[in-house]
């Protein structure tokens, strides 16, 4: 029986799930650092070689967390772990290993017999152990991350290349940081499933991959129900390996009856889908696959942001998805517990800032109603290896994510980090343009943003980055005469010019895409905690609501406040590191919420 996304919470991939169910390999594993990188010379990942482990790390918490009970947190670029698992060969079809992310580089051997290996430390991969896997009983699983704490064009986003955090720079996540689990499939499945709402036209675009070339004419059949009522049912015959089609959904064509079935942050609503695949000359059926999916539309013009072709009004933060005990890897129930707070502080939106969140978290944000603008960790030098590395990265993380409602925009550059000289270097304003491209190639459905904060080319939202603690400044630069005006050539905020020689306003919606970040905290000189510091709650509360305020009332089509929570020492959250209020919830609540007063 096809699962609902109701069954998808935990699952490790919650839009593409069968059964029977997968088996969760976290927990302890056997660990060694590899200072020297002798590891390979000496054999570590053959069986017979047990010396080196004398560590346990619990994955997928990073070694230097005090959660994977390592918690160093030295440069130590390779890193080794191994376990022991009690396999069968499947009698039919093929055994799956998945890992959903090791930074940065990964090799991975059963019983020492090579059985994949990956680049990139925020998208997941797949190894397929079948015919590496010599009879049942016990193997052995070994993997090797390299993770070169000095590599400058390597993607790592607020990860710090110095020994200790500095500035807004934070501790290493090395090795294995999401979930890794096997997966018995059949030989012939589905590997991508992608879903692309077009309510305008009351249809759904879909992108079926198969694992290979299909010896033969396929069926597809794709069911959409919403609870017991069926909106589509749709059979078509493919002969290749991906395919795309469009399903009809009839119900979307009364537009006077759509709320139960549009998604938003409000109302949330999602679509199950149950994918078949069957073999037409005999009936039988080959794979079925369960997922979900949000219908909605976005769009942006004459300065608006649009959700379901109306105006929407963005209140986000800054989201750094990172935890004082195990950094970039949720604990526990830690990516419901996000999303829900940003809800309870009045946001319907987190900019997840130089990171790709764990699928978990976006379906939270699916179920629950979070918008989420996505965002490419960044690396710190520009050249051939930054252009290689970073856009094959994107792309990996945009196909993996496409099908998420929540996401509702593609941000591949941060404030040129990675291209410093964009206004006088010409290759890097290419590869900034070429990534902006690269992403509307990839998926025309969402904006994207090729450099948020200054220095703006291609873009469908111009979002700017602005620091100043002065609410009437705002006023006057985000007001509505000043953007109908497109006074965006001055060289503000930060010293930065924000739109690149020859880029002209044509309508697209301006952000304050990074505001606020008042702290409590003084700087003591060495180390960072904020934009400005306030001395009590009081003063914290009204530097908030002025603030906010000169946002919400201006010609903006949204804001995304720094930041939800603490980090490290950058202690210019609205709620600590470990999540709590430093104000009343209904207070923020109250300012995030403000209705528009417009003029």
């Amino acid at each position: 029986m096809p699962h609902t996304h109701l069954d998808a919470a935990g699952h490790p991939r919650p839009q593409l799930v069968r059964d029977p169910d997968w088996h969760d390999l976290c927990g302890p594993w056997l660990f060694a650092h590899d200072d020297a990188d002798t590891g390979r010379a000496e054999r570590w990942m053959d069986p017979a070689v047990t010396e080196p482990f004398t560590t346990t790390i619990t994955v997928p918490y990073p070694p230097e967390s005090k959660a994977s009970g390592v918690h160093d947190t030295g440069h130590h670029p390779v890193v080794w772990y191994r376990r022991s698992l009690d396999l069968r060969r499947p009698a039919s079809g093929r055994l799956l290993l998945h890992f959903g992310a090791v930074d940065y580089r990964a090799e991975v051997w059963l019983d020492g017999r090579p059985a994949g290996r990956h680049e990139g430390g925020h998208t997941g991969f797949t190894c397929d152990l079948t015919d590496v896997l010599d009879g049942d009983g016990e193997h052995v699983l070994v993997v090797r991350a390299e993770d070169q704490p000095l590599d400058a064009a390597q993607p790592r986003g607020k990860q710090d290349w110095r020994r200790d955090p500095h500035v807004i720079w934070y501790e290493r996540t090395t090795g294995i940081w999401q979930p890794v689990w096997l997966e018995e499939v059949p030989e012939e499945h589905v590997t991508v499933l992608h879903w692309l709402p077009d309510v305008a036209h009351a249809r759904v675009g879909c992108r079926v991959r198969l694992s290979r070339w299909p010896r033969g004419p396929r069926d597809l059949t794709v069911r959409l129900t919403v609870g017991e009522r069926v909106l589509a049912e749709q059979r078509i015959r493919t002969e290749g390996q991906e395919t795309a089609f469009d399903i009809s959904v009839p119900a979307l064509r009364h537009g006077q009856d759509l709320d139960d079935l549009l998604w938003r942050p409000e109302k949330p609503h999602l679509v199950d889908a149950a994918v078949t695949v069957t073999d037409p000359a005999d009936g039988t059926r080959l794979d079925q696959v369960s997922s979900y999916l949000g219908l909605r539309d976005l769009g942006w013009d004459d300065g608006v942001f649009l959700l379901n072709h109306r105006p929407y009004f963005l209140r986000m933060a800054l989201q750094q998805g990172y935890w004082p005990e195990s950094h970039l890897a949720a604990p526990g129930e830690a990516l419901r517990r996000d999303v829900e707070l940003a809800k309870e502080l009045g946001l319907n939106g987190l900019r997840i800032h130089q990171k790709i969140e764990d699928p978990r978290f976006l379906y939270w944000a699916d179920r629950l109603g979070l918008l989420l603008w996505e965002e490419m960790p960044s690396a710190y030098v520009f050249g051939a290896p930054t252009v290689e590395r970073v856009a094959h990265e994107w792309t990996e993380a945009i196909r993996r994510d496409l099908s998420h409602p929540a996401i509702v925009a593609w941000v591949p550059v941060n404030e040129s980090w990675s291209v410093p000289n964009p206004a006088l270097v010409p290759e890097q304003r290419h590869f900034m343009d070429a990534l902006y491209h690269l992403t509307k190639a990839l998926d025309p459905t969402r904006p994207a943003v090729s450099n948020d904060g200054w220095e703006l080319s291609a873009a469908d939202i111009w979002g700017v980055h602005d620091y100043t603690q002065h609410a009437s400044v705002l006023a006057d630069r985000y007001g509505h005469a000043a953007l109908r005006q497109g006074a965006f050539t001055e060289r503000w905020p930060a010293g930065k010019r924000l739109t690149l020689e020859g880029v002209r306003h044509q309508g697209q919606p301006v952000v304050l895409s990074e505001f606020g970040g008042a702290t409590f905290e003084p700087a003591d000189g060495e180390n960072w905690f904020g934009y400005d510091t306030v001395a009590t709650e009081e003063d914290f509360t009204a530097r908030l609501d002025a603030l906010v305020t000169a946002a919400v009332d201006s010609g903006l089509a949204g804001f995304c406040y720094t930041q939800l929570t603490d980090t490290l020492q950058e202690t210019n959250g609205l709620l600590t590191a470990e999540r709590e209020p430093k104000v009343p919830t209904e207070t923020v609540r109250a300012i995030v919420g403000r209705p528009r007063t417009l003029g």
